[in-house]
């Protein structure tokens, strides 16, 4: 089972727009003519994905993941980044051995139920599968 993520800290009675009273003392005292978060830059956290099974099919490369269960956001959201990298003759698709089962990790809706696996991978233009109904032109 996964650890919880620590939550960091937060500082009480900083300044506005500081992210800490150093960060603050920082600019009045030490560097006062610097700009102080006045640009956002977009970053890249290298990773590798290493999928359970990979075929290709009609010139396509299907990367298959056997899904049990997602366990948390971080989990889900992966797959989204994943997909968004592959190149253009690549598709990474779900089989899910409980496609109807809730997410753990969502919220509950005004009904009382939670957002599927299934849900989500349509949502989220991913193509599913369960054992029944995967392709048999496939296996």
């Amino acid at each position: 089972m996964r650890k919880p993520r620590v939550k960091r800290p937060v500082e009480k009675d900083k300044p506005k727009g500081y992210d800490s009273k150093w960060e603050y003392n920082l600019h009045k005292n030490l560097i006062p003519s610097w700009d102080l978060h006045s640009q956002k830059l977009s970053y890249i956290i290298k990773h590798t994905y290493n999928p359970d099974f990979i075929k290709t099919i009609n010139g396509i490369t299907i990367l298959l993941e056997a899904k049990g269960r997602f366990w948390d956001y971080q989990e889900y959201n992966k797959y989204i980044w994943i997909r968004e990298s592959l190149p253009e003759d690549h598709e990474l698709v779900f089989l899910f051995a409980s496609p109807y089962a809730p997410m753990p990790a969502t919220r509950r809706r005004k009904d009382g139920t939670k957002f599927t696996h299934s849900e989500w991978a349509e949502k989220n233009k991913f193509k599913w599968f369960s054992e029944k109904t995967f392709p048999k032109e496939w296996k």
